[in-house]
């Protein structure tokens, strides 16, 4: 079905061989939009090229941190719309190699942004934050009014581009909205330590599956489709209400799950008697959190549409068919 407001939109997506960025790639085509991809390694495994969507979009190879690249971009392609996902993503990472990950996540978001400051045709950014951009918490749920305050190199990361986001909707007027979300899981996260796709993998080869730190970590999971169409949602929202610049949005199922429960609920979907390998050896994470997302709810009619049984019923099937 082919929605009015995405027909043919130029929109640009950063990070479209991600997790996130290949569902919403999906769902933009689906609705019409005309989708340009920037896109920096090759990933042929990763959802947006196994499902032949990268030939619907136009595709251009570059960095997110290339602040003239995306002047280019920008301005050749007439862009209206922005979804900036581009990150890395993996807090282990992050802790082994800070640098790179504070220059996509921090530099790439302020390249983009002033990218778009110079370019009259972008009208509406949606820029994606994170749940961890709030740190260590005492008060629980996160709400939008809950400082941010991260401690380590992803949670840092994370709220510093945040915050610059925050810079450029007041100092410039720029058009920005920011969205944090849970911990995203769906088919197409090819990050094999991660929880899920990781635990699926192993139990697909009858192994049993890896915890990293002692399994009573609390985490906020989102299901990827849920985040696709929440951005879309949101952009959508941000071009009829100019009141939202500026402003920052939690999307959540609002659950509190521990890394040990949902293994046990992936185990039992699966059919499978294997015990977790729990290692405990996980550092530098946030110990508790989870999100509320009143505020998306109250102000922007939104809700998600799978709960977490559903979304790893649909997951789990994306990785038989992969892994077959």
């Amino acid at each position: 079905m082919v929605n009015s407001f995405w027909l043919d939109r130029p929109t640009l997506i950063t990070g479209a061989t991600g997790l996130v960025g290949g569902w919403l790639v999906k769902r933009l085509l689906a609705v019409g939009a005309d989708v340009v991809c920037l896109v920096r390694d090759q990933v042929p495994q990763c959802e947006l090229v196994r499902s032949g969507d990268d030939q619907r979009v136009k595709r251009v190879s570059g960095d997110v941190i290339d602040q003239a690249a995306l002047e280019r971009i920008l301005g050749e392609y007439e862009i209206n719309t922005v979804f900036h996902l581009a990150a890395q993503t993996i807090v282990g990472i992050a802790n082994r190699n800070p640098v790179s990950t504070f220059e996509t996540n921090i530099r790439g978001t302020w390249s983009l942004l002033e990218a778009c400051r110079r370019s009259p045709t972008v009208k509406l950014i949606v820029a994606a934050s994170s749940d961890k951009a709030y740190g260590e918490q005492l008060t629980l749920p996160y709400t939008e009014i809950t400082p941010l305050q991260g401690q380590h190199p992803y949670d840092v990361s994370k709220s510093c581009a945040d915050l610059i986001a925050h810079s450029y909707a007041h100092s410039y007027g720029l058009p920005v909205v920011v969205t944090r979300c849970g911990n995203f899981y769906g088919g197409g996260d090819l990050n094999w330590n991660r929880i899920v796709p990781g635990s699926i993998r192993s139990i697909l080869r009858d192994q049993p599956p890896i915890i990293r730190s002692d399994g009573q970590f609390v985490r906020d999971y989102f299901y990827v489709e849920d985040g696709a169409a929440a951005y879309m949602h949101l952009a959508e929202q941000l071009a009829y209400k100019p009141s939202l610049i500026g402003e920052a949005f939690n999307f959540s199922n609002e659950i509190q799950v521990t890394v040990l429960e949902l293994v046990e609920h992936i185990l039992h979907q699966m059919g499978s008697n294997l015990k977790p390998d729990i290692r405990n050896e996980a550092s530098n994470e946030i110990r508790h959190q989870y999100l509320s997302a009143a505020k998306a709810r109250d102000v922007l009619g939104w809700h998600p549409s799978f709960d977490l049984d559903e979304g790893l019923s649909r997951t789990i099937d994306w990785y038989r068919e992969f892994l077959s």
